[in-house]
């Protein structure tokens, strides 16, 4: 399930954003047993840092993430993610005054509890936000939903992230939002002429195809070409296994692709999209394209193969 904010709860721990300079002030405002609590504990308000403190009854009253120093942020974005990823499970509402920029602190919140249990038999509850006020919930929601279809499909291995699978997965997008999918499989590819497709794919027994996805009728029109070479051995100039071993993930473009159409319609953004993506397996087999062949691509030009691992310029 993609992240999302908790609804609003009135018992929510209240989470403090501290950073490294304001640590004293803020430590003043807590109650005497709760600012002795986190000078114990280490915290100081660095960047990753969290710490939670305890009721008389045990419960959690208060946590806090650390800001870090002006120069520290300033090296990249969603800085509380890695300390939010390290608080226990629960609900949480940011207090205080927020720093800005807080629509990317949310969201690098909703990314860092991201967890791919497909395979798993339970998995663990992650430090659930109360979406902090004035955020745009929605679209923080719908741009984590997008970050995580893309990292569920690169992450799903390739005995079930075939060409059928991520055809599958292309057509779920579209069903979603009402966006249409046009594909061409198998000898087609050859009849509509997308042969260097076809020719990469043609080894492997999940038959290569073209995912054509459109949608919206307004706006600037926008194409997304994502590679999808859901396993890629390097065909007859076979890969050592050192190499093959992340080779699921050469379809990490599509992905990507998908992810961001996920985005984009889920925003209802004013654009006309079209992503295409030629999905394949490059594999062995009596049928493999060869070293030295020579191939004729789409648009007339002719390919002299070097090393058949190179299949994504085909």
């Amino acid at each position: 399930m993609p992240p999302t904010f908790a609804a609003p709860d009135a018992a929510a721990i209240p989470c403090h954003v501290v950073p490294e300079d304001g640590l004293d002030t803020w430590r003043d405002t807590l109650p005497q047993s709760a600012a002795a609590w986190t000078h114990q504990h280490g915290f100081k308000g660095g960047l990753g840092q969290a710490v939670t403190w305890p009721g008389p009854d045990g419960a959690i009253t208060g946590a806090a993430l650390g800001f870090g120093t002006a120069a520290h942020r300033a090296r990249g974005r969603f800085h509380l993610a890695a300390g939010a990823a390290r608080l226990p499970a629960g609900t949480y509402a940011l207090t205080g005054t927020l720093p800005d920029g807080m629509e990317a602190e949310a969201l690098g919140w909703l990314l860092s509890h991201y967890r791919f249990d497909r395979y798993k038999s339970a998995s663990g509850t992650a430090a659930r936000l109360v979406a902090p006020t004035g955020v745009d919930a929605a679209g923080i929601e719908a741009r984590a939903a997008g970050e995580a279809l893309t990292r569920d499909l690169t992450n799903t291995p390739a005995s079930d992230m075939g060409p059928d699978a991520l055809e599958e997965a292309t057509r779920t997008l579209a069903d979603a939002f009402g966006a249409s999918l046009d594909v061409t499989t198998g000898g087609d590819l050859l009849t509509q002429n997308f042969p260097l497709i076809h020719t990469v794919g043609r080894a492997a027994d999940r038959a290569p195809r073209l995912l054509d996805l459109r949608w919206g009728n307004t706006g600037p029109t926008l194409t997304l070409v994502g590679k999808g070479v859901c396993f890629d051995t390097g065909g007859l100039n076979l890969k050592p296994g050192g190499s093959m071993g992340l080779m699921k993930k050469d379809m990490g473009g599509s992905a990507t692709v998908l992810g961001l159409a996920h985005m984009i319609m889920a925003l209802n953004l004013p654009l006309q999209l079209r992503v295409l993506i030629p999905a394949v397996e490059n594999s062995v087999s009596a049928n493999a394209f060869r070293p030295q062949d020579i191939l004729t691509a789409r648009n007339g030009l002719t390919v002299e193969i070097n090393n058949t691992d190179a299949e994504g310029r085909l």
